[in-house]
């Protein structure tokens, strides 16, 4: 058993933009990070060059033919699906499985095929159409195009806004389909706490974002004060469904870590990402270049465009160090190395199966300890123990943790009364305790 990594990208930002861009220098770096999924962003072909999409060439989640891929990612668009499969198993072949989206709530004005549309669009999506689920064509229709999407390859979808669909309808699909393909990963966006359960349990998904959970509390104690105990709060509330969320600090909706609108600088952005890459057993997610500190500039709001053309820097900069010429600035170089230890360690046994034993109730007035600012936690399994420390402050801290006797006793081999960890102020430090 291993924990599952997934790596979102947007191909038509990658390189050239192409498919072929994909190839045995982007999967070895990738290789390096400890990647299993790689979800290529923005497959199906959607629309472009009318007068209802937002940006150019448009949105990925504004599809206007489901049994097609967008003939900009081609080197010959009229052998774009030929290209697609050759890229389906070149990723195999290299180690990988395949996510792709797939959007039940809505799609493109102009969609041509079989679902039934409503005549009005949810929020501010006005490049989409949504989708009335109450027609039988629709239901067909939509498991049709799963099986199509399987049938060449693809190992798992990332389910967009799901809560928009009624669940039913979704139980019955994913059903239907894992009838067919038992081993396809089916990963939901979801928003409301209330609704985890239910969507794991009793709809079918094998994960789902923790983005109300997690994610908002570690971006509340980095940027607005909150306190570090959310972090406990979050994980005592999630209970038994740690290993079934999918922990991410950036992603194509949000803002990039590195962004003036969130940390403004990567390097602030290591304790949480060792908090969320390392505290419990689910799968963690990466978006392209934030491991070399992607900050978006060049686009709106934070965060990578995924309406227009673009050519982020720090993408741009990675991409010609694997291909050349071209050279990693210093400080993407550091982060890169900082980012793959973590990687590395979120690989060993402990982290990936390991029981969790979170420290700050019987630390609250330890030495050095803040527990506002830091975190400390010890992931361990029969046969090793490792202390992680988080600081969440602009200040060096020295810690001296107590190591409870419950703990000890939980742990196959003796593990000190205490321990001393030193971490830089917005990082983290993992020590091996036995």
């Amino acid at each position: 058993m291993t924990k599952k990594i997934i790596y979102q990208a947007l191909p038509r930002i990658w390189g050239h933009g192409r498919f072929s861009d994909w190839d045995a220098a982007t999967f070895k770096y990738l290789d390096t990070l400890g990647v299993d999924y790689i979800w290529y962003t923005g497959i199906p072909r959607h629309a472009t060059g009318k007068d209802f999409v937002k940006g150019d060439p448009g949105s990925p989640y504004a599809v206007t033919d489901w049994y097609d891929v967008n003939p900009y990612l081609a080197d010959d668009p009229a052998r774009r699906m030929e290209e697609f499969d050759a890229l389906v198993a070149r990723t195999h072949a290299a180690g990988f499985k395949v996510l792709i989206d797939y959007i039940p709530n809505h799609v493109a004005p102009d969609y041509a095929g079989a679902i039934r549309r409503h005549d009005w669009c949810d929020g501010d999506w006005t490049d989409t159409r949504k989708n009335d689920w109450s027609a039988p064509e629709t239901r067909a229709e939509m498991l049709r195009i799963l099986r199509f999407w399987a049938s060449r390859g693809v190992d798992g979808f990332r389910c967009d806004m799901v809560e928009l669909v009624p669940p039913e309808a979704l139980t019955a699909l994913i059903s239907a389909v894992k009838a067919d393909y038992p081993d396809l990963l089916f990963v939901a966006e979801v928003y409301l706490k209330e609704n985890y359960r239910r969507y794991l349990d009793e709809v079918g998904f094998d994960l789902l974002y923790d983005k109300s959970g997690l994610y908002d509390t570690l971006r509340a104690v980095c940027c607005s004060g909150a306190t570090a105990r959310g972090i406990t709060w979050n994980w005592q509330w999630l209970g038994d469904l740690q290993s079934r969320v999918l922990n991410f600090l950036e992603n194509h909706d949000e803002q990039r870590l590195a962004s003036p609108e969130f940390l403004g600088d990567a390097r602030k952005g290591l304790a949480p990402l060792a908090c969320s890459l390392l505290f419990n057993t689910a799968p963690f997610m990466l978006y392209f270049g934030q491991e070399v500190g992607e900050d978006a500039r060049e686009g709106a709001a934070g965060r990578t465009s995924i309406f227009n053309w673009c050519d982020p820097a720090c993408l741009h900069d990675l991409y010609r160090s694997l291909h050349g010429p071209g050279r990693l600035r210093r400080p993407e170089t550091a982060l890169l190395k900082r980012y793959r230890e973590l990687l590395k360690h979120a690989r060993r046994p402990a982290f990936t199966a390991g029981g969790t034993w979170d420290l700050t109730y019987c630390n609250e007035s330890a030495p050095g300890y803040d527990p506002d600012r830091h975190f400390a936690f010890v992931r361990y399994d029969a046969r090793e123990a490792w202390l992680v420390a988080c600081n969440f402050s602009d200040s060096p801290a020295t810690m001296r943790l107590a190591l409870p006797p419950e703990l000890r006793a939980a742990a196959p081999a003796a593990l000190p009364e205490q321990v001393t960890a030193t971490v830089p102020p917005f990082d983290a430090t993992i020590l091996q305790l036995r």
